[in-house]
């Protein structure tokens, strides 16, 4: 498919600024895209006009309001094409079944299909929580290269007495969870509470994160590395669908 060489560098200054977190200097944006300085100097100022970039004090670029627009209206259309996939996770597990995504230094929930049960769990679709305590969280984090810089800034807050709040912990709490696939919440975020949650993939990337939630005692009940391969494969399917054709 044929694309647009100025778009398609726009873009890759956009999401170079992503990976760093929001924020990066220029020579570290030339060294995620390769682009040449006086290349991505252009398309900055076309960025910073349009207010998609800003420009800080201390020189480095970060980005910009305007895409807090774009970003709103793209999490409800994802939060539209993944309620079907998180209705089979509810048929699956019998539990409430959510999709989050990170931004910046938070997880945030962007959709959520229900339980059936009179007893069920909900997080609020637009609650923003810190990733260290979630399943969720753990999923995004465990692809994240910048992993100890995100859990540096936040802290590791305890939100309940099982909440890991080492920095040492969570590494190797996320290498298991590259080992197995799927991250568990075993009452981290909250008592009584225990959620598994696994990536939602755009090829090789995590994008999302797709998780159930429920009562310990239901969750602790279900076969938890099957349930965990059949909520992989709706994942994955999702990802195909939300995925920009290449």
């Amino acid at each position: 498919m044929s694309t647009v060489q100025s778009v398609d560098r726009a873009l890759d200054v956009l999401e170079a600024l992503a990976d760093q977190g929001g924020e990066a200097g220029l020579s570290e944006i030339a060294a995620r895209t390769g682009l040449p300085y006086g290349t991505i100097h252009r398309l900055l100022r076309s960025l910073l006009a349009r207010g998609y970039v800003r420009q800080e004090s201390d020189r480095r670029y970060a980005l910009g309001s305007a895409l807090v627009r774009l970003g709103g209206a793209a999490e409800r259309m994802v939060g539209v094409w993944a309620q079907s996939y998180l209705e089979k996770m509810v048929a699956l597990s019998g539990e409430t079944a959510n999709l989050a995504v990170l931004e910046g230094d938070f997880v945030v929930y962007v959709a959520q299909s229900a339980s059936p049960r009179r007893l069920r769990m909900f997080a609020e679709v637009g609650r923003r929580v810190l990733p260290h305590s979630t399943a969720v969280g753990k999923v995004l984090l465990a692809d994240r290269a910048d992993a100890t810089a995100i859990l540096t800034r936040t802290g590791l807050p305890r939100r309940t007495e099982h909440t890991i709040t080492s920095i040492e912990a969570m590494l190797a709490e996320l290498e298991k969870v590259r080992d197995q696939g799927y991250a568990m919440d075993f009452g981290e975020e909250e008592l009584g509470v225990h959620c598994l949650a696994v990536p939602v993939r755009d090829g090789s990337r995590v994008v999302a994160g797709m998780s159930i939630s429920g009562p310990v005692e239901r969750i602790e009940a279900l076969d938890r590395d099957e349930l965990a391969r059949a909520m992989r494969d709706i994942a994955a399917a999702f990802g195909v669908d939300v995925a920009p054709s290449r």
